[in-house]
């Protein structure tokens, strides 16, 4: 068996049963022990990712190290505890006088990854929480609590712009018909608004030279779209073609996965951490961490950055509507609709927490996110299956979202200009940054 762990030697810094591990003079202990610590932390990932087939979402560091995690299953518990033994090893590696932001940042994002890490064992081992125990122990954030009362009234609100017979999500459903791209327009408005998200982005940030992804139209899954990170500046993006895909979804997309998205994040991680610091540590991505909450928070705020104000509403009833064959005209009412829409946000939130804590049943959860998020059966059932897959991930696109837009503000409480919030963006993407340091 491997065994994964830490030995401070005197002068040196020795990653015990890590073959190809670094090892440097104590001139720079402190650099060479976080560095060790990065290995340790790649091979955990990897190990854990031998238990829970959706824990590694990328890598695309030495192939040795995942050759050795496939060749040699470590049992669940010693994980915990090389992860644990690992964290305090971390934390009793002195700080020296002068370190900067980002060497701080580090330190920080690895002990929150490994502590992130030893929970998802646990859980994996059979561990109970609740919701938001899990949210926190996992992503480093807890959502906030919304009743009925509070979606009550959103839809009430909703109920007076889509008068007429039937329920309110029977009338919701029958309205957004008429903005479904056509399957054989899908990959032309896709294409197009990957273009445009891509200008928009490439305005403000300097994109890595080479990155660029390929997108490819699946079925049979659990969630919308999703971005497969490949490294070496590359990302393959799936779109799910299983339900109808509104006309808003092709920025939604495009932004979120791609431009400035997670390929957008993936790549400056890529580029600016493991290309240009070598920090390996980000050549892992282990999708049940608080790492996600900054990828989706960002990925999601991005459309935002992207199409400020009415912008967005502007290009899609000009661009996106003509292309797919709809109505241009009728635009302003559906991005009235929508916007009332969005005050639904948490609603997924609270369907998930009461389903996982047992206070609902499955088939309620259905009906909760048909009754408060104006879903249809089969998008409903559709995301019961992704909070059955993910469970408390769900918090990261909506709590993560509202905390990133908040960091950019107050960073740029001074200087509101586009050109200075494009800043603030870029840097977070491109730093070790978890939630507890943008809250």
């Amino acid at each position: 068996m491997t065994r994964l762990g830490l030995v401070l030697i005197g002068a040196t810094v020795v990653v015990a049963g890590l073959a190809g591990c670094r090892e440097r003079p104590a001139d720079t202990q402190e650099a060479s022990s976080v560095d060790l610590i990065s290995d340790a932390y790649i091979k955990l990932v990897l190990a854990v990712g031998q238990h829970d087939p959706n824990y590694v979402d990328a890598y695309y560091g030495p192939p040795a190290f995942a050759e050795a995690a496939q060749a040699d299953t470590v049992a669940l518990l010693r994980l915990k505890t090389e992860a644990e033994g690992i964290l305090q090893q971390l934390n009793a590696i002195p700080v020296p006088a002068g370190t900067s932001e980002l060497r701080r940042l580090r330190r920080s994002y690895l002990g929150h990854q490994l502590a992130s890490l030893a929970a998802r064992v646990d859980l994996l081992m059979g561990a109970k929480l609740s919701f938001d125990e899990e949210s926190q122990a996992l992503y480093n954030a807890t959502a906030p609590h919304h009743d009925e009362a509070y979606f009550r009234e959103v839809l009430q609100r909703i109920d007076s712009a889509l008068p007429g017979e039937g329920s309110l999500v029977e009338r919701y459903a029958a309205f957004k018909k008429d903005f479904i791209i056509p399957k054989d327009r899908l990959d032309t408005v896709f294409t197009r608004a990957i273009a445009e998200c891509r200008d928009r982005t490439a305005r403000y940030v300097t994109l890595p030279a080479g990155e660029e992804f390929t997108v490819e139209y699946v079925t049979d899954k659990p969630w919308s779209g999703y971005n497969w990170y490949q490294g070496n500046l590359k990302s393959v993006i799936q779109v799910n073609t299983d339900l109808p895909i509104y006309i808003d979804r092709a920025v939604d997309l495009a932004c979120h996965e791609g431009y400035p998205g997670h390929h957008v994040y993936n790549s400056l991680l890529e580029s600016e951490l493991v290309r240009g610091r070598d920090w390996t540590e980000f050549t892992v991505y282990a999708l049940f961490s608080p790492q996600s909450l900054i990828a989706e928070g960002s990925a999601n705020y991005g459309i935002k950055m992207a199409f400020p104000g009415d912008e967005r509403a502007t290009f899609e009833r000009d661009v996106l509507f003509p292309l797919a064959g709809l109505d241009p005209a009728r635009a302003e009412a559906y991005y009235r609709v929508q916007g009332l829409v969005a005050g639904l946000g948490y609603a997924g939130n609270e369907a998930a927490r009461n389903y996982l804590d047992g206070r609902i049943s499955r088939e309620e959860a259905v009906q909760w996110l048909m009754t408060y998020a104006l879903m249809d059966r089969p998008r409903a059932e559709q995301r019961v299956r992704f909070i059955d897959t993910y469970r408390s991930y769900v918090i990261n696109y909506n709590l993560g979202q509202d905390l990133v837009r908040a960091y950019v503000e107050r960073k740029t409480e001074s200087d509101t200009t586009a050109a200075a919030r494009w800043r603030a963006f870029a840097e977070l993407l491109a730093s070790p940054r978890l939630p507890e340091d943008i809250e």
